[in-house]
C-alpha cells in the first residue's frame, strides 16, 4: 500500500494573479484548461493518396487519354495513297484512313477546316479582283528578289528560308544561247536561194506541241533537200477538232523573217506547179539521217518539183550535224513565235500571276484521253474507271501504252500521270509553301473539280486561264484547242517554277525553252523511283520529305549535255550545240 501511495500522480498548481484571470474570456480560459483533441485519421486521407504511386499513375493515364481525344478530334480526314490506286477510289481511301491511318503515316498534312475555308475564299477571287490586287501588291512584292513569300493577306509566311529555297533557281553554269553557223552552211544558203525549182509540202498532225516538233523537222528537211518550204498545213485533230491554220497560231511574218538566211518560205505553190501531181511520201521510217533523205527524195524532187510529206513525227534523227542542230533551235526558240493576239493575252495572264510574286506552273495531264492512251486509271472512283475502260475498248487505236502490262505495273514503272493527290504530296515534300500561287495548264480533268480537291485543299491559290481572264478575253479562242494550249504554254514558260504531271510534247518543249532562257527551274518528277515511298504508309513525314528531296536533287532544270545520252532532242537539251560558255555568244 505504501508503494502505491508513493507512486500516485503528483499534481502541480500554478498560481496566476487574479488580474490576468479576469482579463481572459471564458472561451479562452476553456481552451487553456481543456487539452486539444488528437487529429482525426480522416484528415490525412488525401495526403496518403497524394503520396501513393497509384494516384500518380491514374493521373498520368487520364491526362494521356484526354490528350489523345483532343488530338483525334482536331485531325482532318486525309486521303492516303492506296498501294492499288489504279482500282481504288479516293472515297474508299478516305474510309481506310478513318480506320487507322495517322497524319504521320501518310506523310501528308492538311490544315484545319477554318483555314481551308478562308484560303478557298481567297482562291476564288474573280478576274476583276485579281487585277485590282495586282495594282495594290505591285509595291509590296518584288518578283525578282525571291527572298520570301508574301501571302494574299499581305503577311510574311512562316519558314521563309525553306520557302525561298523552293523558288531558288538552278545554277546555269554560264551557258548562253549561241547559234553561230559554219562558213560551209552560209555558202550553202546562197545556192539554196538561187534554186527555185524545188518545193516541199508538209502536213503536220497532232496537238499544238506535236505540230511544233514536226514543223521544226520540216524546216530542217527543206534545208537538207535545198527546197523551198510551203507554209505547213495543219491537219484537223481527231480529238480536239481544231481547224486553226498556221497563221492563226504562229506569227507567219516572223517565221519567214527569222529563217530568211536558212530556208526560203513561201505561202503557196507557184501557179505552174498547181496542175502537177506531187510526189507523196507518208511512210518515212523513224530517225532517218540526212543521207537517207537525200538518197530517197532528191532525185524524184528534182524531176517532179514538188514533194509532199505526211506524218513527220520523230522521222528525222535526233543526232544531226552541228549546223542542222542549230537550225532546229533557231526554228523552235526564235521562228515559231505565237501570233500577236495569242502572245498578247498569254503575256497578260502571266503578268497577272507575276503580280502576286513568284508562281508555279503545273501541266496536269488528267483528261479522259490521257488516261485512255496511257492505259492507266486515276482512282477517283470505280465509275470513272469504267468510263476509261469503255472508251479504251471502243477506240483501241488510242492506247499507246504497253498492252501486256497491268495498270498497277504501269504505275510502278512510272508510266502513268500523277494524280492530284500525288502532285500535292510531291510539292509539299519539295518545300512548296501553302501560300504559293499556282497556275495549272491543261484540259478539264476527268471528274472535274472533284479530281482536283486533294491539290486545291493544300494549295488554295490555284488558277487557270479561265480564272485569270477578264470577261470576253477568251471568247476569240473558244473551241480552238491549239490556241488555248498556246496561252497555257506562254503562262507556263514565264513561271518561276514549272512541273508537268506526266511527260509529253508540251513538257519537253517548255523544258527546252526554259533551258534556252538560262535554265529556269523545271521539276522533273522521278516517278519510277519515288512511287514506292508514296506507297509506304509507315514512313514518317520528315523521312518521306528527305527522301523525295534527295531523289529530285538533280532534276530541277540544271544544265544537261544532250550528248550524254543517245537520242536526246536538241530542242529539249540545247547544250552544247545551241548554248555555250563563250564570252562572244551569237544568237542569230
Amino acid at each position: 500500500m505504501a508503494k502505491s501511495k508513493n507512486n500516485a500522480k503528483k499534481v502541480s498548481y500554478i498560481s496566476v494573479p487574479s488580474q490576468i484571470i479576469n482579463s481572459l474570456s471564458s472561451s479562452s480560459l476553456q481552451s487553456l484548461l481543456i487539452p486539444p483533441k488528437k487529429p482525426s485519421a480522416n484528415r490525412f486521407f488525401w495526403l496518403k493518396w497524394f503520396r501513393s504511386p497509384r494516384f500518380w499513375f491514374l493521373a498520368l493515364f487520364l491526362c494521356g487519354f484526354l490528350g489523345m481525344l483532343k488530338l483525334w478530334y482536331t485531325l482532318d480526314p486525309l486521303i492516303p495513297l492506296s498501294p492499288y490506286s489504279c482500282v481504288t477510289s479516293q472515297s474508299e481511301l478516305q474510309d481506310s484512313f478513318s480506320n487507322g491511318h495517322t497524319r504521320q503515316q501518310v506523310g501528308f498534312v492538311s490544315n484545319d477546316e477554318i483555314n481551308d475555308k478562308k484560303d478557298q475564299e481567297v482562291g476564288s477571287m474573280n478576274a476583276r479582283e485579281l487585277k485590282f490586287e495586282a495594282g495594290i501588291k505591285s509595291n509590296e512584292v518584288k518578283h525578282e528578289s525571291l527572298k520570301g513569300v508574301v501571302d494574299f493577306q499581305g503577311g510574311i509566311s512562316g519558314g521563309v528560308e525553306e520557302e525561298s529555297e523552293f523558288w531558288k533557281q538552278p545554277d546555269g553554269l554560264g551557258y548562253k544561247p549561241c547559234l553561230k553557223f559554219s562558213s560551209d552552211y552560209r555558202r550553202g544558203s546562197e545556192l539554196i536561194f538561187e534554186d527555185r525549182r524545188k518545193y516541199l509540202l508538209v502536213v503536220v498532225s497532232g496537238g499544238l506541241n506535236q505540230q511544233r516538233n514536226q514543223i521544226v523537222d520540216a524546216v530542217v528537211i527543206a534545208r537538207i533537200l535545198g527546197a523551198a518550204l510551203v507554209v505547213p498545213i495543219l491537219q484537223v485533230n481527231v480529238i480536239w477538232r481544231d481547224e486553226s491554220e498556221f497563221s492563226d497560231i504562229f506569227d507567219l511574218e516572223n517565221f519567214k523573217r527569222v529563217l530568211a538566211n536558212d530556208v526560203r518560205i513561201v505561202s503557196s505553190l507557184p501557179s505552174y506547179h498547181l496542175t502537177r501531181r506531187p510526189v507523196v511520201e507518208s511512210r518515212t521510217p523513224l530517225h532517218v539521217s540526212p543521207q537517207w533523205i537525200r538518197a530517197r527524195y532528191l532525185k524524184r524532187l528534182n524531176r517532179e518539183g514538188v514533194l509532199l510529206l505526211r506524218g513527220l513525227d520523230s522521222r528525222l534523227s535526233k543526232d544531226l550535224p552541228s549546223d542542222l542542230q542549230k537550225l532546229r533551235c533557231k526554228v523552235a526558240f526564235h521562228a515559231l513565235r505565237f501570233a500577236p493576239p495569242v502572245l498578247e493575252l498569254g503575256n497578260k495572264l502571266a503578268e497577272r500571276m507575276q503580280s502576286k510574286g513568284p508562281y508555279l506552273a503545273l501541266h496536269l495531264r488528267m483528261e479522259l484521253d490521257v488516261w485512255v492512251r496511257t492505259g492507266c486509271h486515276h482512282g477517283l472512283s470505280h465509275d470513272y474507271d469504267e468510263i476509261i475502260n469503255k472508251e479504251r475498248k471502243q477506240r483501241p487505236e488510242l492506247l499507246t501504252a504497253k498492252s501486256n502490262m497491268t495498270c498497277h505495273e504501269r504505275k510502278l514503272a512510272g508510266l502513268c500521270p500523277l494524280n492530284a493527290l500525288e502532285v500535292a504530296r510531291l510539292l509539299k515534300a519539295l518545300g512548296a509553301p501553302k501560300s504559293a500561287s499556282i497556275y495549272w495548264a491543261g484540259g478539264q480533268p476527268l471528274g472535274g473539280k472533284e479530281a482536283l480537291l486533294p491539290l486545291t485543299r493544300e494549295f488554295p491559290n490555284f488558277y487557270n486561264k479561265e480564272d485569270l481572264a477578264l470577261p470576253g478575253e477568251l471568247k476569240p479562242f473558244a473551241n480552238k484547242a491549239s490556241l488555248m494550249a498556246a496561252i497555257d504554254y506562254l503562262v507556263s514558260e514565264n513561271s518561276d517554277v514549272f512541273m508537268p504531271s506526266h511527260g509529253g510534247n508540251m513538257g519537253h518543249a517548255i523544258q527546252g525553252h526554259r533551258a534556252y532562257a538560262g535554265h529556269k527551274k523545271y521539276i522533273t518528277p522521278n516517278k519510277r523511283h519515288m512511287l514506292p515511298y508514296f506507297l509506304n504508309s509507315s514512313l514518317p513525314e520528315a523521312e518521306f520529305n528527305r527522301v523525295i528531296k534527295e531523289l529530285h536533287h538533280d532534276s530541277l532544270g540544271q544544265p544537261e549535255l544532250r550528248t550524254s545520252k543517245a537520242g536526246r532532242d536538241v530542242t529539249k537539251y540545247p547544250v552544247p550545240e545551241c548554248m555555250c560558255k563563250d564570252s562572244h555568244t551569237h544568237v542569230l
